[in-house]
């Protein structure tokens, strides 16, 4: 019985652990794709750029905040890198955390939170820095 609750325990964390999820909307001309390790993130506006589209991401803090970060930068340079972005414009990151419920194991409730990390920006096309 014990081992069922462990590999219960194990199966609950993979499923639930290590994926990054995002949105894209086209809002200009797209590009071809280039690799996700040339686009750039910028806090501020370059000098000249277009607009291809409004890029978002988010993902669930497991271990370490930072780790959930990175999958949420990564996912936003995937994203744009697909619609030929040379360059994220980052307009806001955040944080949400919310109730996930729980389950019970030998009538003992084992309660879940998620705390989520978000980010969204413009995904663009650099002409001038």
């Amino acid at each position: 019985m014990k081992l069922n609750k462990i590999i219960f325990t194990i199966s609950i964390c993979i499923v639930f652990f290590g994926c990054a999820t995002g949105s894209t909307i086209i809002t200009g001309q797209v590009r071809p794709a280039i690799d996700p390790s040339e686009v750039r993130i910028y806090l501020d506006p370059p000098a000249q750029f277009e607009t291809i589209g409004i890029i978002e991401a988010s993902s669930d803090v497991e271990f370490s905040r930072q780790s959930a970060q990175d999958r949420v930068i990564n996912e936003l340079r995937t994203r744009a890198a697909k619609i030929g972005a040379n360059g994220i414009l980052l307009s806001g990151t955040g944080t949400e955390s919310s109730s996930a419920g729980g389950f019970f194991i030998d009538n003992f409730f084992y309660a879940t939170t998620t705390t989520t990390i978000t980010a969204q920006g413009r995904a663009i096309f650099v002409i001038n820095e």
